[in-house]
């Protein structure tokens, strides 16, 4: 008989419990303007060091054992930010997937974009439907980048969608339930999160996965999303785990 080994994590902090780590997080990057701002710098540079940020914690949950994470890198109400801002991130998200797509593929992350991406610049929706191709074989961290993305937006369109085929004689009043809910939302086939986290100090969703949301831990930190880092990461995790999960029913204390 084969006995199977452990999973051996990487740099793992020896006070988090391993068997009892999230295996989907998800992340509302919040604070790069002020934290460029506080600098004396343009937003833009707060955008760009974000990206780092983004980039080390997909490798903190690779290391850590932590198959899923989701960010929030542009809802539906970031159109309404200054132009000049709007057209650099556009800009920012092409560059950045053109130039760390091989990376990915190294690293064996396989991406996925959620939202509106049809209303997206044409050369970004070539990169954004090239990368999940190109990875949708990769095996490690599920990466999920929610873009041009909105949970009543999502809710909206699902609604519509199984309306639709009701009319259409394809389902019936009674074939509606969560299950068959869940498979027209955007997130279809990736589990819901069981942690959020959210940078800055700001206590609100803000539209993001409003239906996947329903049962995660949240986890709010003061920190600037361009100062996140492994350390404040291991303080939401223990937080995390120092947790009593309940889903709605009686606690065990």
């Amino acid at each position: 008989m084969t006995v199977k080994q452990p999973i051996v994590l990487k740099d793992l902090p020896t006070d988090l419990d391993q068997t009892r780590l999230p295996q989907h997080i998800a992340v509302i990057m919040d604070g790069n303007g002020r934290w460029a701002k506080r600098r004396g710098l343009p937003r833009i540079m707060g955008h760009q060091r974000g990206v780092d940020t983004l980039k080390d914690l997909l490798r903190c949950c690779r290391d850590w054992g932590i198959p899923a994470l989701t960010a929030y890198a542009f809802s539906t109400e970031n159109w309404g930010r200054p132009l000049e801002e709007v057209e650099f991130l556009m800009t920012l998200f092409e560059r950045v997937l053109r130039r760390e797509l091989q990376e990915m593929m190294t690293e064996n992350v396989r991406i996925r974009f959620v939202g509106a991406l049809d209303v997206l610049p044409p050369s970004l929706q070539l990169e954004i439907y090239r990368s999940m191709e190109d990875t949708e074989n990769n095996t490690g961290v599920q990466f999920t980048v929610a873009t041009n993305y909105g949970g009543r937006q999502e809710i909206v369109q699902s609604c519509r969608a199984i309306a639709q085929q009701v009319k259409q004689g394809l389902l019936n009043l009674d074939d509606i339930n969560e299950t068959l809910f869940e498979n027209f939302l955007y997130t279809k086939g990736i589990p819901d999160p069981d942690l959020l986290i959210r940078t800055s100090g700001e206590m609100r969703l803000s539209n993001f996965l409003l239906w996947q949301l329903a049962y995660a831990e949240i986890y709010v930190t003061q920190t600037l999303w361009p100062d996140f880092d492994r350390h404040i990461l291991r303080d939401a995790l223990l937080n995390y785990q120092q947790r009593e999960r309940r889903f709605g029913k009686v606690g065990k204390s």
